[in-house]
């Protein structure tokens, strides 16, 4: 995230700003992407919810001015309390008013103590000097926010039954995310991107949640659109190897064409 944050300062009206969770800076990949003539930029985060993703967009939608927006939206970042995603982003990215805001919104002991030593570290310049390695076990970070994996593959296993469950708040934010973009006429399209089979098959509303983003913006289920193995295409349950980010955002440049 520090990378992908440093990275931010030098890139400017890009044709497609990507959004989300783990699921899009690991499943939109600027390399595949550029192939086809799209100027890309990945700003997805660990667990990023929408009250993390509202922040973001607050301080970066005007330098990145990009031409269209496309949302990762996975039913369970709607769920969480948003204080994994607070974490990571308070400890590596600069600390303004959005960052309060979030914190008293998320009240939790852990996000409090993060953001006042990050305010510590930010007033005596301790990050100025820090360099983050691209290489980070089997991760690799890419250029325009994308973390690579190194190739790995899924040993399917049973997941109980669950439903999918929304908090207010949440909902709350990722309106006012949609709004905001309508307002500057920035064209968002949302994507729940491939998760494995027996993790997807677990939610039991699945038809709710594509209900409910659809009647928000144009909205595709990937889940239900290009086909994928289990053990072929993912590094587990729910993130895609490098084979399936292929399949993946080739099926979604597709569609981006034919729009």
């Amino acid at each position: 995230m520090f990378s992908r944050i440093s990275e931010i300062k030098n890139q400017s009206d890009v044709d497609v700003l990507f959004l989300g969770s783990s699921h899009a800076y690991r499943g939109f990949d600027p390399r595949i992407f550029s192939k086809y003539g799209y100027n890309t930029f990945n700003m997805g985060s660990s667990a990023q919810s929408p009250l993390q993703t509202k922040v973001l967009i607050n301080r970066y939608l005007d330098s990145l001015n990009p031409k269209l927006v496309i949302y990762e939206v996975f039913p369970a970042t709607f769920s969480l309390d948003g204080v994994e995603s607070s974490l990571d982003i308070v400890s590596n990215d600069r600390n303004d008013f959005y960052s309060l805001e979030m914190v008293l919104k998320i009240n939790n002991i852990k996000t409090y103590n993060t953001f006042l030593y990050a305010l510590i570290r930010d007033f005596l310049g301790l990050n100025e000097s820090f360099t983050e390695s691209i290489y980070k076990r089997n991760d690799k970070y890419v250029s325009g926010g994308f973390v690579e994996n190194e190739i790995e593959f899924f040993k399917p296993f049973p997941f109980e039954k669950r439903e999918v469950k929304i908090k207010d708040y949440q909902l709350e934010s990722f309106l006012e995310i949609v709004k905001e973009l309508e307002i500057r006429n920035i064209p968002v399209i949302l994507v729940y991107a491939p998760i494995s089979k027996v993790h997807y098959e677990s939610y039991t509303n699945t038809d709710y949640f594509d209900s409910l983003m659809s009647s928000y913006s144009d909205y595709y289920n990937f889940n239900e659109i290009v086909y994928l193995n289990d053990s072929l295409h993912f590094s587990d349950s729910h993130h895609l190897n490098q084979s399936g980010v292929e399949l993946f955002n080739k099926k979604l440049i597709e569609i981006l064409n034919k729009k």
